[in-house]
């Protein structure tokens, strides 16, 4: 009774995942342009061999073969990605991007697929700060940013005093920039979702590390220019993979199981 009754939860998982399958839009082989920056390990970066890897490469092509799509990719720079998908010059945009409400007016956003906790990246012999309060403290000490992503946001209204021009925030083009200039010594601070900063605490061999308290959540999701019929396919392929783990698997493997550059 045991093994029969096993088989038949083993034969109801499969039937569930098969109607999930089912249920889902084919896109009949349409073409859709995914634009993203390669900068935000593990989610997406450039690997030792020279290619384009991460969590999120992996869900769309995961996705891509639920919805039948035919995905290619574009690189831009963080600070050009929202205005670009905005434009329609590319049909969908992706790079651990925060949903928030100001973005909201420039584009659609799917569904969440991940959600992360802001944290302190530091180099690893730091010992003059082990919080935001006591990095606030001491006016010598300086931050790395991408000018308006949440890190910056978070750094001028949680850990500063809420100027945007404060000197001590220092700004970058690229989140993988503020990271070098972090090691080389050059500011002090890097915030950023655990997500990458996770990523590349496992990759520095002892050079970096996270400090103090998480400074709140943030939740991810795909980007669309306004009104795309592409938003209700992405959301149902992100529930059916949340439903029969596939997004557990992908978080297993992406920030469990693998080291950047290992």
């Amino acid at each position: 009774m045991k093994i029969a009754a096993a088989l038949l939860g083993l034969f109801s998982a499969f039937a569930s995942t098969a109607t999930l399958a089912q249920d889902l839009p084919d896109l009949a082989g349409r073409a859709v342009v995914v634009v993203t920056e390669n900068a935000y390990p593990p989610l997406q970066f450039v690997d030792a061999a020279g290619a384009a890897v991460g969590w999120e490469y992996d869900a769309m092509a995961e996705m891509a073969k639920r919805l039948n799509m035919a995905v290619s990719y574009q690189n831009i720079s963080w600070d050009a990605m929202i205005p670009a998908v905005s434009e329609g010059q590319f049909d969908m945009g992706m790079t651990g991007i925060t949903i928030r409400d100001d973005r909201k007016e420039q584009v659609d956003f799917s569904d969440p697929y991940m959600r992360s906790e802001m944290v302190m990246l530091v180099r690893g012999d730091e010992t003059r700060f082990a919080d935001a309060a006591s990095f606030a403290a001491d006016a010598d000490l300086l931050m790395a940013a991408q000018p308006g992503t949440t890190p910056f946001y978070v750094g001028v209204y949680e850990v500063l005093d809420g100027n945007e021009a404060n000197p001590r925030i220092k700004l970058f083009e690229t989140f993988g920039a503020g990271v070098q200039a972090l090691r080389a010594g050059d500011v002090d601070l890097v915030l950023t979702d655990g997500t990458a900063g996770n990523g590349y605490v496992a990759a520095s061999d002892g050079a970096l590390k996270i400090v103090g308290q998480t400074l709140g959540a943030e939740d991810f999701g795909f980007i669309f220019p306004k009104g795309s019929d592409l938003v209700g396919p992405v959301n149902a392929a992100i529930a059916a993979m949340k439903a029969d783990g596939t997004i557990a698997a992908l978080d297993k493997k992406w920030f469990l199981d693998f080291k950047i550059g290992g």
